[in-house]
């Protein structure tokens, strides 16, 4: 940590009296001095809030200081991974502090979180405790520079240890509803036309979450890649990728030399318009002493409707593919790399059983915004495995001899979210999950808790404040 700490704050020392020759400083020192240094990085949504704790202090609008406590209650039965028993009760607690030194064209963001669940003993989540103790999320600076050697671009460089999301999230993602974190060590540049396009690259090292000390990078594991977005036609919004991973932590089995190729086309949803998104991405390299292959789609259309509530109908399928011959020599077991999940696939926190691997799974779902502030979801999937052989990620579950099938059932989901304001919102979601008959064909050496095959309800609420 403290080399990353002095390597971002040379870094900016060293740029900005090069830089200054090179632009209008007119207009970078018009950059807006409040906005947070992440705010290229993440979602605007998780940063743009009204600090009432800084307004409170009388505090400069060039420093940034906010609070975000998050508390959810939530409970599932019928557990179904090895090691699981009984119904399962949690109140995961996330809470985080951002301190920031905004210039006109500098800034420097401090953010740390804590993590932890109440109601946890050994044994009752397959026999770890499921937090992470009060660390880091980011520290880095960033440097800005507007209207670069008068061309109207804009260029982005931050360093040191910082969050991110990429396009949709699915495969680089600030985690949501997750009580941890994904973060990253290392370099990230963009290069802007605002409104128009933007290219970014990075260059990491993932953080390694601990449970009982600070997370660690390893030089070992690494992660890197481009993106380019582009909106200049407004019915075929698109983004190309690349990223790359590289883990060599542990033994050679356990190896990972990813290579993720993908593209989106999208249109973002609008009243009584048709509204589509395509996402594919490929992967190649090598995982373990196996060479790897694999593919994930995700195709959806949707319809808004000039209707009271404004409802949006919306269909969904996703595939992730699996591996036919888990024995053999090649490996076909999409990996999601850093994506999140809840959003459209079903709530993680402690229930979580479906992931971007060795999965086939059409839905639907429809959406209503009866009032401001208020959205209500109403979600159905059906679930299978894509390669009945391969195991069914995330959960330990497997049958080798592909007897038991592929079916794993379908799944309801109610969701109900109120967002009194930008400081305060409620979420309430409950999940029955129709098991299908691959849990009841299952061997006993798969080990399925007592009751695993017996459908399963997930209920959690959740609250979050902003200071």
């Amino acid at each position: 940590m403290r080399t990353i700490t002095g390597l971002f704050v040379a870094a900016i020392l060293f740029i900005a009296p090069i830089a200054c020759p090179l632009i209008d400083c007119a207009l970078a020192t018009s950059l807006q001095s409040n906005a947070p240094a992440d705010h290229e990085l993440i979602q605007t949504n998780e940063t743009t809030w009204s600090r009432h704790l800084h307004s409170k202090s009388t505090l400069p609008k060039w420093i940034d200081l906010g609070i975000e406590q998050r508390t959810r209650v939530e409970s599932f039965d019928h557990p179904f991974r090895p090691g699981e028993f009984n119904t399962d009760t949690q109140m995961p607690l996330r809470s985080r502090v951002r301190f920031g030194l905004n210039g006109p064209s500098s800034r420097i963001l401090f953010e740390g979180q804590d993590s932890r669940s109440l109601g946890v003993t050994q044994g009752e989540f397959t026999n770890t405790r499921v937090k992470n103790t009060t660390d880091v999320l980011q520290l880095f600076g960033s440097f800005t520079l507007r209207n670069v050697l008068g061309t109207s671009l804009r260029t982005d460089i931050h360093i040191g240890r910082m969050t991110m999301d990429f396009g949709h999230r699915r495969y680089v993602a600030r985690n949501d509803f997750r009580n941890t974190t994904n973060s990253f060590n290392g370099i990230h540049w963009q290069v802007t036309r605002e409104t128009d396009w933007r290219i970014r690259a990075f260059f990491t090292l993932p953080t390694i979450r601990h449970e009982q000390r600070a997370d660690t990078f390893d030089q070992n594991f690494s992660f890197w890649g481009t993106y380019y977005e582009t909106e200049q036609i407004p019915w075929i919004r698109s983004n190309l990728y690349y990223f790359g991973l590289n883990d060599q932590r542990s033994t050679n089995i356990n190896h990972r030399q990813l290579h993720t190729f993908g593209g989106r086309v999208y249109t973002p949803p609008k009243i009584g318009k048709i509204d589509y998104e395509i996402e594919v991405a490929g992967q190649g390299g090598k995982k373990g002493t196996k060479d790897h292959s694999a593919y994930n789609p995700h195709m959806e259309i949707g319809y808004t409707f000039n209707l009271p509530w404004s409802p949006r109908l919306l269909a969904q399928y996703d595939y992730a593919s699996g591996t036919h011959s888990p024995n053999g020599n090649q490996s076909h077991t999409f990996d999601k790399l850093f994506g999140a999940r809840r959003f459209e696939l079903a709530p993680t926190g402690i229930f979580g059983p479906f992931d971007r691997s060795n999965i086939s799974s059409p839905g639907w779902r429809v959406m209503a915004q009866p009032s401001r502030g208020w959205n209500l979801h109403l979600k159905h999937r059906i679930w299978h495995l894509a390669q009945a052989r391969d195991q069914f990620a995330g959960s330990g579950l497997q049958d080798a001899t592909g007897r038991s099938g592929k079916f794993l059932g379908q799944d309801i989901e109610l969701r109900a979210q109120w967002k009194v304001n930008a400081n305060m919102e409620f979420d309430l979601g409950y999940d029955h999950w129709f098991k299908g008959s691959f849990f009841a064909r299952l061997p006993t050496s798969a080990a399925l808790p007592a009751g695993g095959e017996k459908d399963t309800n997930y209920f959690y609420l959740l609250t979050k404040v902003r200071f």
